[in-house]
Order: C-alpha cells, then sequence, then structure tokens
C-alpha cells in the first residue's frame, strides 16, 4: 500500500472527525466558561459549538445519526448548551441573578415546549402526505397533490431546533456581557416567535382543502388509473440502491414490447432511482395494496432480480410471472433455485438452458424460453485491429459475491497486476470499471479497487507531461457541457431539497410525446460528446452511470473481465477477451468448468500472458478464438434472426395468451359454480320446510 494512498486516507479520517472533536471541545470550554466564569470563553465556546452543530446538519448527516444511537441527540446537546449558559449567569453573581434565573428558565421551558409542538405538527403532516401508492409518469392531479412545505419545518428538526433557537442563544450570552435580563428575554421571545409561528404554517397544512386524498380514496383513484390504463405486461422491481441497475437494463425492451407497459415497485426511494423512462411507474409498499393489481388487466410480470418481496407478488394468480434476470453468467447465482418460482424462465440462449438442466434446481425444461438478450441491438459488432494508436482495453471485473470465492472477482489478487501489465504498454489506453457493489462484502476488495484507481490516476499524471499538447480543444468541453445539460434536462427532474414523495408525484405527470426518441438521439450525442472530451491517451476510470458497460463496449477493442454477465454481453460483439483465473483452478479445469471462457484468453493472477494477449489484438492474424467466439455467441445468447427484440415480444405475448386462458378458466369454474350452490340452496330450503 502506498505512502500516497495511507495519507489520502488518514485525509478523510481526519476531515469526517475534525467537527465531532471540535463539537465535543466546544462543550468542554463552554463548561469550564461557565464555572470558572470566563465571559470571552463562554462566548466563544458557545459559538463554536452552534457552528460545529450546523455544518455537521449540512455536510456529515451520518455523523449526527451516529450521535443519536448514542442518545447525544441534538435536543440534548442543544439542552445542555443552554444549561450551561444559565450556569453561567448564576456563577457570574451579577445583580438580581434570581429573577433573571426565572426569567430565563421558564423562557426556555416555553421554548422547548414549542418546539415539541413544531415536532408533533411536522409528523402529522407527513402523516397526511404518505399516500399508499406513490406514482411516476402519471397524472395524480387527482390526489390533490400540493408542494410540501420548506423542509426545515417538515424534515430537518434539528437544524430547525439550532437556528430558531439562536437568538436566544445570543440573548443569553448578551445578557452575561451586559448585566441586562432584557437581552435574555427578547432572544428567547424571537426565538419562541419563529417556532411558533411555524408550529401555525404546519396547522394550517392539516385543513382539509390543503391535505391530499386520504389512503382509501387515493387507492379508489388507484383503481380507476389500472382500468382506463389498462396495463399488459409489467416489470416487477424490489430492492437496495446499489441494485437498481438490474431493473434500468429492461426499461428500453419493456418500452419496445407490443401493449401497455407498467412498472411496479415496492420501495418509495426507488421511484427517483429508476432511469429515466416514458412507462408509467407505481409504488405499493403495502401487500395489503400490492393484491389490487389482481382486479387489473395487467397479465404479464417480467423479474429482473429475486428479493425477500417477489413472494408477495407471486401470489396473484390472474398475472403471470416470468423471470429474465438480470444478466446471464457460469455463476450458480444464474441458476438459482428461486426460478421454480415463477411460471417461466426466459433466458438468452441454449447455454442457460443446459445451465439449468445441470444444475438441477428444480426448473422444468418446458418452462424455459430462449429469447435472447434485447439490450444488446446497440452493440457495434467487431471490425478489425484497432485503428488509432492506442488499443482500448476493458477491464471490468465483477464483485465479490455472497459466498466468498475467491474466483467471483479479481480485483483482489489479480487486479493490480492486470492493471499495472495494461499502463506498462505506451500503446495502451485503459478503460476501467469496477462493478457498484465492489468492495461491498469483503473490504480487501474495496482496497484494491482504490489502489487501482490511484494507479490510474498517477499514469494519467505521468502521460500528461509526456503529451503537454495533445489535448481536445476547449470547445469539446464546451460541447460535452452543453450535451450533458440537454440530457439532464430530458432525462432528470429537478425537485427542492425539501420536495417530498406527494410533491415529486406532482411534478412527474405524463411525459411529453416524443421524449423516449428525443432521449436516444441526446444519449448518442451525449456518449460521442464524451469519448472526444479528452485526449486519446488518456486512461478513463468509469463509475458514473454514464457512460454505460455497453457504451464502453462500442470503444473498446478489448475486454478482460471475471466470469461474469459481462463476457457474455460482450460477446454479442464478437471482439477478443479474456478472463481472469482467480479460482485457483489450472486453465484447462478453469474452461471446463466455466464454458465462457472457452472462446477467450485465460489470465493468470499474475497477468504474466497481457504481452501476447494484446499482441493478438493488434495482429487479427493471431487471433486464435475468432471463430470460437463466433459459435459460442450463438450458444450463449442464441441466433440473431429473429432479432433478440421480436423473440422478446412473441415472448411476452405468448404468456399473456396463457394468463388469458386462465382466467377464462377460472370465469368459467365461477359460471359453473352457480347452479350448485343454487341447487344446493334450494334444497337446504325444501329441508327446512319438511
Amino acid at each position: 500500500m502506498s505512502a500516497s494512498f495511507l495519507l489520502a486516507r488518514l485525509r478523510t479520517a481526519a476531515a469526517r472527525l475534525a467537527l465531532p472533536a471540535v463539537l465535543g471541545l466546544s462543550f468542554a470550554a463552554q463548561a469550564v466558561g461557565a464555572f470558572l466564569p470566563s465571559l470571552p470563553l463562554l462566548v466563544a465556546a458557545s459559538a463554536v459549538g452552534l457552528a460545529a452543530d450546523l455544518a455537521l446538519h449540512r455536510w456529515q448527516r451520518p455523523t449526527v445519526s451516529a450521535l443519536g444511537k448514542l442518545h447525544a441527540t441534538v435536543l440534548v446537546r442543544q439542552a445542555v448548551r443552554d444549561l450551561l449558559l444559565v450556569i453561567s449567569l448564576l456563577r457570574l453573581e451579577v445583580q438580581d441573578y434570581e429573577r433573571r434565573y426565572v426569567v430565563v428558565v421558564l423562557g426556555l421551558l416555553l421554548l422547548y415546549t414549542l418546539h415539541f409542538a413544531c415536532q408533533g405538527a411536522a409528523i402529522l403532516v407527513r402523516r397526511t402526505r404518505m399516500l399508499p401508492v406513490l406514482t411516476r409518469n402519471i397524472d395524480a392531479s387527482p390526489l390533490r397533490l400540493s408542494p410540501a412545505s420548506p423542509a426545515l419545518l417538515m424534515q430537518r428538526s434539528g437544524q430547525r431546533l439550532l437556528v430558531f433557537g439562536l437568538p436566544a442563544t445570543a440573548g443569553m450570552l448578551v445578557t452575561a456581557a451586559t448585566d441586562s435580563v432584557r437581552w435574555s428575554a427578547a432572544g428567547i421571545a424571537l426565538s419562541a416567535v419563529l417556532t411558533l409561528t411555524a408550529v401555525v404554517t404546519l396547522l394550517l397544512r392539516l385543513r382539509p382543502a390543503r391535505r391530499p386524498v386520504t389512503g382509501e380514496q387515493a387507492l379508489e383513484w388507484l383503481d380507476a388509473w389500472l382500468a382506463e390504463y389498462r396495463p399488459t405486461v409489467g416489470m416487477y422491481f424490489s430492492g437496495g440502491t446499489s441494485s437498481v441497475y438490474q431493473a434500468n437494463m429492461w426499461l428500453e425492451p419493456l418500452a419496445r414490447l407490443e401493449g401497455r407497459p407498467l412498472i411496479v415497485l415496492r420501495e418509495r426511494f426507488m421511484v427517483s432511482k429508476i432511469a429515466s423512462t416514458d412507462i408509467p411507474i407505481v409504488c405499493l409498499p403495502k401487500v395489503a395494496d400490492l393484491m389490487r393489481l389482481e382486479h387489473s388487466t395487467l397479465k404479464v410480470l417480467i423479474h429482473p432480480s429475486n428479493s425477500g418481496k417477489t413472494s408477495q407478488v407471486l401470489r396473484i394468480p390472474t398475472i403471470k410471472h416470468a423471470f429474465v434476470n438480470h444478466g446471464e453468467s457460469d455463476k450458480l447465482s444464474s441458476c438459482n433455485p428461486y426460478a421454480k418460482a415463477y411460471d417461466e424462465v426466459w433466458v438468452a440462449g441454449p447455454a442457460a438452458r443446459e445451465r439449468y438442466a445441470a444444475a438441477d434446481v428444480g426448473v422444468d425444461d418446458r418452462d424455459i424460453v430462449e429469447i435472447g438478450r434485447p439490450q444488446l441491438d446497440a452493440i457495434a459488432p467487431y471490425a478489425g485491429a484497432p485503428k488509432g494508436r492506442y488499443t482500448t482495453v476493458l477491464y471490468a471485473p465483477t464483485w465479490e459475491g455472497w459466498d466468498g470465492n475467491p474466483g467471483n472477482t479479481s480485483v483482489i489478487e489479480a487486479g493490480e497486476n492486470i492493471v499495472r501489465s495494461l499502463l506498462a504498454d505506451p500503446g495502451v489506453r485503459l478503460l476501467y470499471k469496477p462493478h457498484p457493489l465492489t468492495g461491498s462484502v469483503d473490504r480487501r476488495a474495496g482496497l484494491a479497487n482504490a489502489r487501482i484507481q490511484e494507479m490510474i490516476h498517477a499514469a494519467n499524471a505521468a502521460r500528461a507531461a509526456e503529451h503537454p499538447d495533445e489535448r481536445p480543444a476547449p470547445a469539446a468541453a464546451a460541447e460535452l457541457a452543453r450535451r450533458t445539460a440537454e440530457l439532464e434536462r430530458l432525462t432528470t427532474s429537478s425537485f427542492r431539497s425539501g420536495a417530498d414523495d406527494v410533491e415529486r408525484m406532482l411534478l412527474q405527470p405524463v411525459p411529453e410525446p416524443g421524449r423516449a426518441a428525443a432521449v436516444a438521439t441526446a444519449t448518442s450525442a451525449w456518449e460521442g460528446a464524451y469519448w472526444a472530451s479528452f485526449p486519446a491517451w488518456e486512461h478513463r476510470i468509469v463509475v458514473e452511470a454514464r457512460p454505460t458497460v455497453y457504451a464502453c463496449f462500442n470503444v473498446a477493442d478489448l475486454l478482460i473481465s471475471d466470469v461474469s454477465s459481462v463476457i457474455s454481453d460482450y460477446l454479442a460483439s464478437e471482439k477478443p477477451y479474456a478472463v481472469a483465473n482467480t479460482s485457483g483452478l489450472d486453465e484447462q479445469d478453469f474452461r471446463d468448468a466455466f464454458p465462457t471462457v472457452r472462446a477467450g484468453a485465460v489470465l493468470t493472477p499474475d497477468a504474466s500472458g497481457m504481452p501476447a494477449l494484446l499482441d493478438s489484438v493488434r495482429h487479427p492474424e493471431k487471433d486464435t478464438y475468432s471463430a470460437a467466439r463466433t459459435e459460442l455467441k450463438l450458444h450463449l445468447l442464441g441466433p440473431s434472426d429473429p432479432p433478440s427484440a421480436v423473440r422478446f415480444d412473441e415472448a411476452a405475448q405468448a404468456l399473456c395468451a396463457a394468463a388469458d386462458d386462465r382466467r377464462t378458466s377460472a370465469a368459467a369454474r365461477s359460471l359453473a359454480a352457480i347452479p350448485t350452490q343454487r341447487d344446493a340452496s334450494a334444497a337446504d330450503d325444501e329441508r327446512v320446510k319438511n
């Protein structure tokens, strides 16, 4: 581990601990100033403590939460701060201190009472705005939506106490300095007026005309909207923030399906995390409300992932369910036993079908449907050797996984060697795109990832010194900024910091016609501007949502990855690839265990085969895997004719037809049971008469 890396980590830790340390020292200094007594020390410590507390709420929310777990909440901290000020007034032994003590204490009691009332009113207002259904891309104006009250009143109780308490604190400090209780009274009165105004403002939001509709009314509106919109095929998704990419990769294929698509979510925060789309989004956090979908026209739900809440929606008998996964690889996670809970399992090609059969996890072969990978239509095909001075290599390792298998990710054992070998080649431009979950399970992966990024930054600095004049004109950066602004305008909604779910629903109605096409055009233009905005020699660390991994595929000449779905997707291009072997198996056993490896080179943890690999990319006549890649692509992704998008739509329509058949059969059984029930009722009546 380099000294600069350690120094950077120490600086980060020091910055994180600086404000809590200042806050703690301010309380100690304030206590000393109160008991000596020392007016200058008291004033300075009080001011520094308040500033540190406000800064914590502004920039270090996790630290505020951690202090709360220690019961050192902002309420406790402010109460201690005020108590020390009262003690200082007593210790200064100025004239008429008993009356001063009574005035100050009673005023503070009133102020804290108003604070509690304000907090209670904020809770009541939040409850009225906590609707059982959240939407996006839907006209929800019948729900009487309105902007939220300022965040200082609704969400930031700690900051509210500190800000509204500033006049009271200042007044007591001035009283200590001037021996006039009027300053304390005036400061506390001003704080009380501010807090009372907040209470009244919030109470006015509780009037029936200012509130959204009730929960039951919101659900009735949802039923009416579903009846009017008549959705047919939808996507169901539940998960955490880091897993949202699993849903995002299916947005465009879902939008292209025949019928009326719908996205069903379970977590409120996920509504804003889903990428730009014109598809209507409905979030139903409660199971009882989710069951209302049974009476809608929704026929099919696709599932990009398994989650704890998946079993809840599987209870709906009128909907057919298909598991589509969020990528396929040779890992055991690609043939999870949970897949047998779905009506069908949609896979890319024959390889996945064979994988399920070999895993013997209970998935019936008749329930497996090969649809290809509709997301891969935009991936450019292989066009031969690199055209420019530099060979672009995409290193996209996967994460460490949940099972502790050392072969899951190459980042820990081989990542630095791979990157070091690539950076040593003057003709290589490296694109490093780590998995977003890297380091979430194994701390070593996170540290290795950080060291790799440090190596790339250092290599870029060295190249910049070698090529000082080889930079794009300033117009390139301006063009990227313009394209970014245009794309952001089309794909993101601007919200106030205090906006709540209801306000976001209000600001995200039905999209304007043609927005999806405009987004596609703007995305393409942004990608072009992005790659043109930096020198051809510059290495890139890609950790943001843009550019996507598919966009990186299109500029890469070579992929280096682990056993993951990235390889399967990259094969759509038929470009050369290599797989890092950190499993502990020898090369032949590694190839036998993981079929996706058979059409690519295998790198050992020391990356000793890198020079030969790069040579085969630059000289295609030395590429011995070209024919194997074509064959493996067909095996993994299925045929290119009909296109994957067509097969995806055909699978959806066939499953919709099956759902219709089941509904028809269920209705017929219900009708057949009515005469039987009538006959039984008549017989009962006859027995009663007799």
